[in-house]
This record gives structure tokens, C-alpha cells and sequence, in this order.
């Protein structure tokens, strides 16, 4: 292999950021998947991978740059003994000549060298045993963001992801989910390169707000109109939750603001399996048309407690 810091170009001197930065963007360019049957660009992803793998490790980059090993990681120094095995039989080859006691040392040497990479079939003209290296690359992990619908986040569901590609991603939304979080699909990246495994999915979620609920914490905050009736003789009414409506007492003499709880009808926490609570405003809502009768009744309706809602305003 050559210099890998050429082939990433990058200077010697490069944070394990920038090399990390150099790698992704120039195996965006050449994976195959974007050339197909193009050889060169296919040769340019193999030395790329390479490369990257090699310098990621810090102790292989650090004898590099002492100049204890090639960019192969094979010993420099073992080149000075070349004539303790000029005399070896042809079985040994290159691989005695490198200070190996067999091929089979070399090849393993190599495959734990380029980071699991191993010595594939088909060596070029004049390579004893017909070997090859064939590099081995992790594929790339992706990033998506996935709109989900308040109540699919608050209960949990399966929403489907459209890819690029047209392909689809089934992904599983778990009870309690917060906007922003971020879930990991395990292998549903890019694909590997010679047989290396696929790159991972990272899914932010971003929950969608409601038309009625609104999340605080673990606990929901609903707000639900009564009747001028229901709020001063009382009444029991239905009220809409996460998994559907219930039934619930409204006290006589209720108010605008008046809030009750309805227990454990909130969001499960994640952590300690706990439930939130359901806190619903009520609002009280005058008839949307004309009760004559409701307006007789109040031009007559001298109060028993005269009262100022705005009192505190303009004190």
C-alpha cells in the first residue's frame, strides 16, 4: 500500500478527526456502489479503506511515523536480514524473505495488519501461491430523520421510512419516544465491501405536535370545553387519552381552569417503567346560539355574592 496519508491526503501532522473526515468523504466518491464496474474507482475505495483503517489505529500510525513499520506494517529492520534467507527453498517465497516462517504466517500477519482483512485468491503474474490481499470495509453508517405523529410516539408504534433508493425501513417507535431522540437500525446502512458487514441506521425522531395533547415531561396537559350546565350543576363526560376516550367527573361549580388528573394516563418513562399523569383544563364554553330562556334567566339573576373577575387587573 502506499502512503497512507497521501492516499487520504491529509498531512502527517492530521487530528484522528480530520483523517476520520478525509476517509468519509473520499469513500463517498469512489464506493462501488456508485461506480458500478468501474475498476479504477473500485482500486481507489480499496486504498482508501485501507488507508483509514491503517491510520485509525494509533499504535500501527505511531510506529509508521517512527518509520518502525512500512505502510504494509511489515518490520523495517527485517529487511537487513534478506541474506539469512536468500538460501530458502521456493516453498518459503516471499514470505521467508520477509522474516516469515511461512506464507501462511505472512498471510495471517497481514489480515491482522489491515484489520481483519484477509489474503484473498488470485495473485498476479510471478506471486508465489497466486495470492492477492483483498481488502475488507466496514460500510458506511447513515443518518435519517423520521417525522412520527404524537400519539405513534406516545404509545409506540411501526412507522415506515422511504429511502433514497425507494427502499423502505420498517422502524419501530418505542412507547414513550421524545422528539429528537435518535434510534440505531444495526446493519441497515451501506453496504460492506469485500465481504465486510453493513454500516448501521441512525434515526432522529421528530415527534409532531398535537392538536389536543401536549407532553411535559411525563405527563400530558389536555384542555376540554364544558357547557356553562356542566360546569355549575356538574356532569360526567367523556375526554379523549392516549389509548382513547374515558369517562370523567366534572365537580359542580367548575370553572375556566379548573384541572383534574386523571392517574397513570400520561407517558410511560423509559428508565422506570412508571406511567405520567393525564392533567385536563376545563374551559367553559357559552352556547354557540341564542337560549332565550338561559338570557331571561340572567337579566333577571340578581347575585347573591356580587363579584369582579377583573379586580386584580386594575388594582
Amino acid at each position: 500500500m502506499k502512503n497512507p496519508y497521501e492516499i487520504l491526503g491529509v498531512k502527517k501532522t492530521a487530528s484522528d478527526q480530520e483523517i476520520k473526515t478525509a476517509f468519509k468523504k473520499l469513500a463517498k466518491k469512489y464506493h462501488p456502489d456508485l461506480h458500478p464496474d468501474d475498476k479504477s474507482a473500485e482500486a481507489r475505495f480499496k486504498d482508501v479503506s485501507g488507508a483509514h483503517e491503517f491510520l485509525k489505529d494509533k499504535e500501527r500510525r505511531r510506529r509508521f511515523d517512527a518509520g518502525e513499520i512500512d505502510a504494509s506494517g511489515a518490520e523495517k529492520q527485517q529487511q537487513q536480514y534478506y541474506r539469512d534467507y536468500a538460501g530458502a527453498s521456493a516453498s518459503g517465497g516471499h514470505a521467508r524473505q520477509d522474516g516469515f516462517a511461512s506464507n501462511e504466517d505472512l498471510e495471517d500477519f497481514l489480515s491482522r495488519a489491515f484489520g481483519g482483512a484477509g489474503m484473498g485468491a488470485g495473485m498476479g503474474a510471478g506471486g508465489p501461491g497466486g495470492r492477492r490481499s483483498s481488502m475488507k470495509a466496514r460500510g458506511q453508517d447513515v443518518t435519517y430523520t423520521l417525522r412520527v405523529p404524537f400519539l405513534h410516539a406516545a404509545t409506540g408504534a411501526v412507522e415506515k421510512l422511504q429511502l433514497p433508493d425507494g427502499k423502505t425501513l420498517n422502524v419501530t417507535i418505542p412507547e414513550g419516544a421524545e422528539d429528537r431522540q435518535t434510534l440505531r437500525l444495526k446493519g441497515q446502512g451501506g453496504p460492506g465491501f469485500g465481504g465486510g458487514p453493513a454500516g448501521d441506521a441512525y434515526i432522529e425522531l421528530h415527534i409532531q405536535p398535537d392538536a389536543h395533547f401536549v407532553r411535559k415531561d411525563d405527563n400530558v396537559h389536555l384542555e376540554v370545553p364544558v357547557t356553562l350546565k356542566e360546569a355549575v350543576l356538574g356532569a360526567r363526560i367523556e375526554v379523549p387519552t392516549l389509548t382513547g376516550p374515558v369517562s370523567l367527573t366534572v365537580p359542580k361549580g367548575s370553572n375556566t381552569g379548573t384541572k383534574l388528573r386523571l392517574k397513570d394516563r400520561g407517558i410511560k418513562n423509559a428508565k422506570t417503567g412508571q406511567k405520567g399523569h393525564l392533567y385536563v383544563a376545563l374551559k367553559v364554553v357559552l352556547p354557540d346560539q341564542e337560549e332565550p330562556e338561559l338570557s331571561a334567566f340572567l337579566e333577571s339573576w340578581n347575585p347573591r355574592h356580587a363579584q369582579n373577575p377583573r379586580k386584580e387587573m386594575l388594582s
